[in-house]
């Protein structure tokens, strides 16, 4: 039985906390300019062999550091919360940014001009040899016409690693790297030089070795820093923790630990490392309280530690996951924005047998997500019938924190959708999820999670446009809307803009992925990824077990809101004309023409215009804008405008527990989760679906026109699953149910779904459990995730204002936390729009 009681914070860790946020995040040089120095000493040898000489010297070379009060230690910047660059990957983004990254609205970075200079100098090298450059070579031309139209972006693997995995660090805990160069040497040993793959493997296996090597070496120099500073440590009792530091490092993760100290030290050089080999974020522990748990057990059983100590570090891990950083372009920020790396950390569920596998480190857990209330690591927590009611209620505590975390999974949706997909049962009792909320079994797949953000309302643009987008046939012609007699036709127009769109994205994932293959694999990784070490190919070559690729549509319910107003108003009812929607569409409704819109026009007018064979100069240009500023529409046409949106505003909405507008919006989102899962990426792998946007529903909404449900243009878009902000009117237990009765289970990919409540919802031990009472309604009902924010609109709106006085507000952002303050502005805004509900 686990063990429920709380335990005191140490006084240790709101000292680190302080000193993690003291200044803002840095961005450093020192791996920019190894990684070149490195490979330029190895022009012409296998690719494979490069990555990993280039990891070895990097790990050799790179500054380290230990923080004062430290217990854990491995920092990947001398700065705290500070960065690497990866220029093998992308670097021209950066360099375009080097003088704005400091001053941007969403996630700013400082970098100094030495620095600048630096990597000005380093970026040289790489003109022509990054894998973004190598992608966009493979990419179909049409596909890169839409994401320049913003149909869909592949930019989180387009400019940087892949990530999204989880390791076996159970096997490191184990054995150590010692443990695993005898593995790879004993496949190496079975390489016949006649082999048709001997030159491949053999190459692969030895990189293997060269990079377990590389990270045993440095650990080895923290094990040598901490006995150096602990020589010159005047204070007892640091001395003693320095000496035990370099204890700890002089054994692992070389060798396999042997008590629960070494076990988190050997976990955390696992977690840091990988993020220093790729520029991938969502490198996700897993589970964190299966794994670990036998070291905790050993030890308390034995007495060699008591469950506070076990405790202070667990805090301290918890702590440097929020040291691990990244910078992305400024586009990709405020999609990502909140400094997030979405290192997901899940508890509870069951083993491979079905068996319930609670335990004290589960709830320890909870309890240090409680003491250092910071973003990371993402928590989340698995439910099932068997789930005990003692560890939910914890969870919820937490919840009630105000924190987002953690966010709630359901074992009973989850483990059919995997064994869909083609996982045994085993694997699929045993999975964990990846970055925001994407099953997978760990340390045997690559999922390719968050391949692109696909934006559900573009297509229907499209269908209004019969394709064409700012003067570029950009999708398919499907007709002329306003000849379409019934629904059906239109609908059946809205698919096949979709399946068009969705082959281009398919197209644009695939040469990235490609592209990874041959340019960036990744020994260290591979080899605590199953079948690498047999198969003798990197996790990017398709050495994994399980390998999928998996984007994710956003927008759900503004398309099945859209789809259902046009069929109830045109079709039905017969109250608004295909004509006049399209004009009200184009005029913004009400709004009238906006900054954007007016950009547009004008691009598309000159466009145009150049087509035909017209001089375009300066002067052009402003008296075509100046034109279309002038453009507005008559008295009569704002009045009709403003009469369709308030019909719109009746029409029914999802999020309700309206059969006919729930299981409507389960058909819409069918047009993009099955066509998708019918194709094939290059590791041999199949697609699989996601519905949830991370956050980029407010930067992608902001590049799409007004949409059918009433959304004004430029707006953001609806979040995950969730239902439209503010368009569920009948509480929680409604909106849960809609969400529902979408299809969870063939979106394998993971489905969000947030809702934020009012702190009073969740007051004493009643409000526990009729939040406890809701999850478990909606697992029932077979919806597969949710989380939450509990925080009232008024904390959230004076944080806007004064945000010197809310430094340590954390809320929940999509599928992961961030603080309140470092957010963009439209980001929070969408926030605070979210439906505040109630018991």
């Amino acid at each position: 039985m686990f063990n429920t009681t709380d335990i005191p914070k140490s006084s240790r860790i709101p000292k680190l906390i302080e000193a993690l946020y003291a200044k803002m995040p840095v961005i450093e040089s020192a791996r920019a300019k190894l990684i070149t120095e490195s490979y330029k000493a190895t022009e012409g040898q296998p690719v494979i062999t490069r990555r990993a000489e280039a990891f070895a010297h990097i790990l050799r070379n790179i500054p380290i550091i230990i923080r004062d009060n430290e217990l854990i230690v491995g920092s990947s910047t001398i700065a705290p919360r500070g960065c690497q660059t990866f220029p093998e990957f992308s670097y021209q983004w950066l360099e375009d940014e080097l003088d704005t990254v400091a001053t941007r609205t969403a996630d700013p970075f400082y970098i100094a001009e030495e620095t600048k200079a630096e990597l000005r100098e380093v970026h040289k090298y790489w003109k022509g040899k990054t894998s973004s450059e190598l992608a966009t070579s493979y990419m179909a031309p049409e596909a890169i016409k839409a994401i320049e139209h913003n149909i869909f972006t592949p930019g989180n693997y387009f400019y940087n690693g892949v990530g999204h995995v989880t390791v076996k660090y159970e096997e490191v805990l184990a054995i150590g790297y010692k443990g695993i160069i005898d593995k790879a040497r004993a496949e190496l040993e079975k390489c016949q030089v006649g082999d048709g793959n001997y030159a491949k493997k053999s190459h692969f296996l030895n990189a293997v070795i060269v990079s377990c090597q590389a990270v045993i070496e440095y650990a080895e120099r923290y094990a040598e820093l901490a006995s150096q500073m602990a020589a010159e440590c005047t204070d007892p009792v640091r001395k003693q923790e320095l000496l035990q530091i370099s204890e700890n490092c002089s054994r692992v993760p070389a060798n396999g630990a042997t008590s629960f100290y070494e076990a988190c030290q050997s976990f955390w050089f696992v977690q840091q490392l990988l993020q220093v080999e790729s520029s991938g974020h969502s490198i996700s522990p897993g589970r964190f309280d299966q794994y670990m748990y036998p070291y905790y057990k050993a030890d308390i059983d034995k007495g060699v530690i008591t469950r506070e100590a076990a405790q202070e570090l667990l805090d301290c891990i918890w702590v440097k996951l929020n040291d691990l950083n990244k910078v992305r372009d400024a586009a990709s920020a405020e999609g990502f924005a909140g400094y997030s790396l979405f290192q997901n950390l899940i508890v509870g569920g069951q083993d491979k047998y079905g068996n319930d596998v609670t335990n004290d480190l589960s709830v320890m857990c909870i309890l240090a997500s409680m003491h250092v209330h910071l973003p990371m690591p993402s928590l989340s927590i698995r439910v099932w019938n068997g789930s005990p009611h003692e560890l939910l209620i914890k969870a919820a505590e937490l919840t009630r924190t105000g924190i987002g975390l953690p966010a709630y999974y359901n074992d009973e949706v989850i483990i059919p959708a995997l064994q869909n997909r083609g996982l045994t049962l085993e694997d699929a009792r045993e999975y964990n999820i990846i970055g925001c909320v994407e099953p997978q079994k760990a340390g045997k797949t690559d999922g390719w999670h968050d391949a692109a953000f696909f934006n559900m309302c573009r297509p229907l643009e499209l269908v209004f446009s019969n394709g064409m987008d700012k003067g570029e046939l950009v999708g398919i012609q499907t007709g002329d809307v306003t000849k379409m007699t019934t629904f059906e036709e239109f609908f059946d127009a809205y698919k096949k803009q979709m399946e068009y769109c969705i082959s281009l994205m398919v197209n644009a994932d695939n040469a990235i992925d490609v592209a990874h293959s041959e340019r960036v694999p990744l020994p260290y990784e591979s080899c605590m990824v199953d079948d690498c070490l047999s198969r003798g190919l990197s996790v990017q070559e398709g050495g994994a077990v399980y390998n999928f690729t998996g984007p994710q549509g956003f927008g759900i319910a503004n398309m099945a809101d859209s789809l259902y107003a046009i069929r109830k108003l045109v079709y039905e009812d017969k109250k608004v004309s295909m004509e006049e929607y399209k004009q009200a569409l184009a005029w913004n409704y009400d709004k009238g023409l906006d900054q954007q819109s007016v950009s547009d026009m004008s691009e598309m007018i000159l466009k145009g215009m150049q087509d035909a064979g017209m001089a375009v100069n300066t002067d052009t240009a402003k008296a075509v804008l100046q034109t279309v500023m002038r453009l507005k529409p008559t008295e009569e046409q704002l009045r009709r405008f403003t009469e369709i949106h308030h019909m719109i505003d009746e029409v029914p909405k999802f999020g309700n527990a309206i059969d006919d507008v729930d299981y409507f919006a389960r058909d819409v989102a069918y047009t993009y989760s099955r066509p998708l899962q019918k194709y094939m990426n290059p590791r041999g792998g199949h697609y699989q679906a996601g519905l949830y946007p991370v956050s980029a529903n407010v930067p992608l909404g902001g590049q799409t026109g007004a949409t059918p449900d009433g959304r004004y243009a430029h707006t953001p878009v609806a979040d995950g699953v969730s239902p439209t902000a503010g368009k569920d009117v009948k509480g929680p237990t409604a909106a849960a149910t809609s969400v529902s009765r979408l299809d969870h289970f063939i979106v394998s990919n993971g489905t969000l779904f947030n809702q934020k409540f009012h702190p009073s919802a969740l007051a004493g031990r009643e409000g526990l459990e009729k939040f406890v009472a809701l999850i478990r309604t909606f697992f029932d009902q077979k919806g597969m995730h949710m989380q939450f924010n509990v925080v009232d609109r008024e904390t959230l709106l004076d944080a806007q204002k004064h945000p010197e006085n809310y430094a340590h507000l954390v809320v929940r952002v999509a599928g992961y936390s961030a603080l309140f303050t470092t957010l963009s502005r439209s980001l929070q805004d969408d926030i605070i729009r979210r439906t505040e509900q109630g018991f």
